[in-house]
């Protein structure tokens, strides 16, 4: 059952299939405020011509919101809620053409034949950890396995991943180096060989 405190904001299925077959850009912002993030969600959609993937209150206090669409509308769309976030804006971020399994890993609809290496990237902020995923799994042969944001997690995001070793240590580095463009890396963790019953957990 989902916490009424720190809703988790996921992408719904019928969103992620419709946006499948359209061109993508994604952009997210995230601001300190819950007020201003739903005036800054406003702004973005009369923006642009873009669709609403995720708009919603995250841990601890903040809000989050993501569209997708054409890219000169993301950006429109991205900039609208910037100005609207003003001094409440913690995170923006665009990505012209997201990678598929971002959109798979919001809702943790993955099914990996085998989890061999695991790659963990952690951010402060859920913008971050989007833009972290994407390059991560462009970067190298690897499998998203989840994008967590902020749900109890103390406004703190992370991505988990799986690969060959040398795969998710490329990826792990790709994906740490953009969710640091922003100062709001936390931290990243490569595991050769995850323990059999901890494995069960992830998936």
């Amino acid at each position: 059952m989902q916490s009424l405190s720190c809703p988790d904001p996921t992408l719904e299925k019928t969103e992620i299939e419709r946006m499948r077959m359209d061109p993508l850009a994604v952009g997210c912002v995230e601001s300190t405020s819950i007020a201003r993030g739903i005036e800054a969600a406003d702004a973005m959609l009369k923006a642009a011509r873009v669709r609403l993937l995720a708009a919603s209150p995250v841990c601890p206090g903040k809000y989050v919101i993501m569209v997708g669409g054409m890219v000169a509308e993301v950006e429109a769309s991205v900039r609208a809620g910037e100005a609207a976030a003003a001094d409440t804006l913690c995170d923006a971020i665009i990505i012209p053409n997201v990678h598929p399994q971002v959109l798979d890993a919001f809702s943790a609809t993955t099914a990996p034949e085998r989890v061999e290496a695991i790659g963990v990237i952690e951010t402060f902020s859920s913008p971050s950890v989007v833009l972290a995923a994407d390059q991560a799994v462009k970067s190298a042969a690897v499998q998203l396995l989840e994008i967590r944001m902020a749900r109890a997690l103390g406004g703190k995001a992370y991505v988990i991943f799986t690969g060959e070793v040398a795969a998710t240590k490329a990826a792990l580095e790709a994906g740490a180096r953009a969710g640091a463009q922003n100062g709001l890396m936390l931290a990243t963790t490569l595991i050769s060989a995850l323990h059999p019953d901890l494995v069960e957990k992830l998936l």
